[in-house]
């Protein structure tokens, strides 16, 4: 059964690890010693990954709401969603079940098996406009507050082909990860060479200086979805050395 609701942004406890970034190495050094107490509490299976991967349990995948003219674009947005689903991970989207995002959406939410969250704004939530969200939907004030609580929601974010929003989207999580406002994992899911020139964009940008080496190794990438997510498990970065270049 469909959950709507509506509701504010909530705090996370991700929150609370980015903005430690921005203090001294004191407190990180506290920070770590909380974090190896709090790892101690887990069960054996957190134990055992909690040094060296990421828990991705809810990710956040942003997608067009048109199909694409190729057949590559559905299936590899099916393949991820049934991915998810298979590993109980939660999807957080836009909402509506049109183009990718529907694709995806109906693919991780298998029947009910698995948890999906579509966060929708009051002018885009008549069925007309987006349809209907399978799973749990928020209803929000604005575009913005809509993307707030979607990262609220995530443990990493994912971009399949799209068009402006899903670019606009995913350029925002870049930047937050780059001012070290989250350490969430981002990847690009590479299907048909879609993003064979943003790539090219990002290493352009690095050779002439207006990327650093640091934050272009942001973005993960891959044109298969469990390689993608493995990448993201995997994923570490210093948030100090990034945060440092604006620091001035």
């Amino acid at each position: 059964m469909r959950n709507v609701k509506k509701v504010v942004t909530t705090r996370t406890r991700q929150t609370k690890r980015f903005l430690i970034v921005f203090k001294d190495e004191e407190v990180e050094e506290e920070e770590q010693k909380m974090n190896s107490t709090d790892a101690k509490t887990n069960n054996t299976n957190t134990n055992t990954n909690a040094s060296n991967e990421n828990e991705l349990k809810r990710i956040c995948v942003f997608c067009g709401s048109s199909i694409g003219k190729n057949n590559a674009y559905k299936t590899k947005a099916s393949e991820l969603g049934a991915l998810m689903a298979s590993e109980q991970i939660q999807l957080t989207y836009g909402g509506g079940n049109i183009g990718l995002m529907g694709i995806v959406a109906e693919a991780a939410y298998a029947d009910g098996r698995n948890k999906v969250l579509g966060v929708i704004p009051e002018g885009l939530c008549a069925k007309e406009i987006s349809g209907k969200t399978v799973g749990e939907q928020i209803i929000v004030k604005d575009m913005h507050e809509r993307k707030k609580l979607m990262a609220d929601n995530s443990d990493g974010f994912i971009a399949l082909p799209g068009g402006f929003g899903t670019l606009e989207e995913l350029m925002e999580v870049i930047t937050w990860q780059q001012l070290g406002y989250h350490c969430k994992p981002i990847g690009l899911l590479n299907v048909n060479g879609y993003f064979d020139s943003l790539l090219k964009f990002l290493e352009l940008a690095t050779e002439e200086g207006f990327i650093s080496d640091a934050a272009r190794r942001i973005v993960l990438f891959s044109v298969c979805p469990r390689d993608l997510i493995e990448q993201m498990r995997r994923y570490t970065i210093t948030h100090a050395q990034v945060v440092k270049e604006f620091k001035g």
